[in-house]
């Protein structure tokens, strides 16, 4: 056993598991407190959601209006970079992994981070309960974690980071959402919420083992399409990921960053967190349908396809992340892509095409799940947007006409689906 063994007991997983973020939910349950009678934490959720977004839209282009700060002024801590996480180097090589390889990350977030996260049962039920209570929509909290991953890592500016910046706002608006969630399911769900099990909603288990969705579960995705990110990379990203674990509260980050030789003992120890449940299976299903809406003719299979894909050799028992929240056949064409991908190992003239093959589909994906994201959220409360540098080197057109242009071709595309999918049933 090593220093990294000994850093990461048993023990200290079920530490975590059990802690919250006290010092943010006292500050929130004295809010709640001392709002009007009918307003409860519900109402909070909601209301920081939307000052959230306002927040973020001000950071990332000012107004020069007021920003809507009512409840992240109760926050008075967490706000600058701790002392470690200051390395401008580090934060723009983190940065770039995105700006570089965006598009192939945006399938990773779609095909495998957040199936990572429905497989987690304590945080499925989160996300499905509040996720409906909240918003109604079950994607809205989609797009806000793609805008997230664009706000932290898409700009290519390591002072998106700082105070005012909007992956800064972003790390400290979900510090206060979270704690608000926590507060609601203790209104409405205390009776059936195991603590024993499951501990606090939001726990430190869970936002380590989000930290680590973004990073490591990232690059794992990524090598299954071909593209490996180099240990110089890598350590940059996960520093970088650090850092705003630091300012959303992650107790792991609370004194230094995760390194390199912190991946297997914490990734072996989150993989016992895998198990099915309804909520995860729905949430599973509610993303793949929104992502086939957006496939082009012909492509409609495809992101359960590459789900299928990016797991068929995860280590640490993710591979069975697909059964576990049922999701369908692949495409009977990806199939054959299957063979040959094994084929591949044994013929080293097959892998050059094949992985060529592989990266030209998950880059296609992921610009179908970026336009996606732009076309349902890019108006509301939920606002969606991704930086004009990124949207012109992804040749991605956000204007109202190109939004609309697409509209009108998904319901031509839709229109013609659906003699197909009436018969064979919304899950074949």
């Amino acid at each position: 056993m090593n220093d990294h063994d000994e850093r990461w007991p048993e023990e200290r997983f079920r530490q975590l598991r059990q802690q919250a973020d006290p010092d943010v939910d006292k500050v929130v349950a004295e809010y709640v407190q001392a709002q009007p009678d009918g307003k409860g934490p519900l109402d909070l959720v909601k209301a920081v959601i939307a000052e959230l977004a306002e927040a973020k839209r001000e950071a990332r282009a000012p107004s020069g209006r007021p920003p809507a700060s009512e409840i992240f002024d109760a926050i008075d801590f967490a706000k600058e970079l701790p002392d470690w996480g200051d390395d401008k180097e580090l934060l723009a090589t983190g940065q770039a992994v995105f700006a570089d390889y965006g598009l192939y990350q945006s399938a990773a977030l779609f095909c495998k981070c957040l199936p990572m996260a429905y497989v987690e049962v304590a945080s499925a039920k989160v996300l499905a309960g509040v996720s409906n209570l909240a918003t109604h929509s079950l994607t809205r909290r989609v797009a806000e974690t793609g805008q997230m991953l664009v706000d932290v890592m898409g700009l290519k500016a390591t002072d998106s980071l700082r105070p005012g910046g909007p992956g800064h706002t972003t790390a400290i608006g979900l510090r206060i959402l979270h704690s608000c969630v926590r507060a609601l399911v203790h209104e409405r769900y205390a009776d059936r919420w195991d603590t024993g099990r499951h501990g606090p909603p939001v726990n430190q288990e869970l936002l380590l083992a989000t930290i680590f969705d973004f990073s490591v579960v990232t690059w794992e995705a990524m090598e299954t399409m071909g593209v490996v990110l180099t240990e110089e990379q890598r350590t940059a990203h996960l520093y970088t990921w650090s850092v705003f674990g630091h300012l959303m509260g992650v107790d792991a980050c609370r004194d230094g960053p995760l390194t390199l030789a912190d991946v297997r003992p914490v990734s072996e120890r989150l993989g016992r967190l895998y198990e099915s449940s309804d909520e995860g299976r729905r949430l599973m299903a509610r993303l793949l349908a929104e992502m086939e809406e957006f496939m082009h003719l012909g492509w409609r299979k495809l992101p359960r396809s590459l789900v299928h894909w990016v797991f068929r050799d995860a280590a640490y028992g993710a591979d069975r992340v697909p059964e576990l929240l049922g999701v369908p056949r692949p495409a009977w064409w990806f199939t054959a892509i299957f063979a040959a991908a094994r084929s591949a190992h044994r013929h080293s003239w097959l892998a050059g095409p094949v992985d060529g093959v592989i990266r030209w589909l998950m880059r296609r994906a992921g610009r179908h799940i970026v336009v996606a994201l732009i076309d349902r959220h890019s108006d509301g409360q939920a606002a969606f947007r991704i930086p004009e540098e990124l949207a012109r080197a992804w040749r991605i057109k956000q204007s109202r006409t190109a939004v609309k242009t697409r509209e009108i071709r998904r319901t031509v595309r839709n229109t013609l689906r659906a003699p197909a999918q009436g018969r064979k049933g919304p899950r074949q």
